[in-house]
């Protein structure tokens, strides 16, 4: 089974990349790594969470907000690699999160991308990772997420 057929099978699907909102590009392809820019919790061009978990939103709506941003790493993977079958290892997950004052639960916000990845690509799915609250981030968006993979090269 294909990676997005696994996903078909879960009920999602990849979005469409977002255009990046700065001076940056999606993605960067480097040897046999491909490094992702930060992807927000955006679905059909608007941002989903907003806000500071912890403060605004619940630990259950940040990791959901996380889920989202995988996705749409997952997005801009497809847009670079032509197939995420040709993914031979996610080796690295970065979080920010929004953080209301006090919030300590960022690594379970972080659960949400790194669980999603999991699934769909098993045991090549488990990575190095890093969770870190933040007191803002663009767009007053309430997760952030980035990711270096190891990829299968053209053939």
């Amino acid at each position: 089974m294909t990676v997005e057929e696994k996903l078909a099978e879960m009920g999602l699907s990849l979005p469409t990349p977002p255009k990046p909102v700065g001076a940056y590009v999606p993605f960067v392809e480097s040897g046999n790594l491909v490094f992702t820019s930060g992807q927000l919790p955006t679905a059909e061009g608007k941002l989903a969470y907003q806000g500071q978990v912890g403060k605004d939103l619940s630990l259950e709506e940040g990791y959901e907000a996380a889920r989202v941003c995988a996705l749409n790493c997952l997005g801009v993977l497809k847009e670079a690699l032509g197939s995420l079958d040709r993914v031979a290892r996610v080796v690295k997950v970065t979080g920010f999160v929004n953080s209301g004052a006090g919030f300590q639960q960022q690594p379970q916000v972080v659960n949400g991308a790194s669980e999603l990845l999991g699934a769909l690509f098993g045991s090549r799915g488990l990575h190095a990772r890093a969770a870190v609250g933040v007191s803002s981030l663009p767009l007053g968006a309430a997760v952030e997420v980035e990711m270096l993979v190891e990829v299968v090269p053209r053939s």
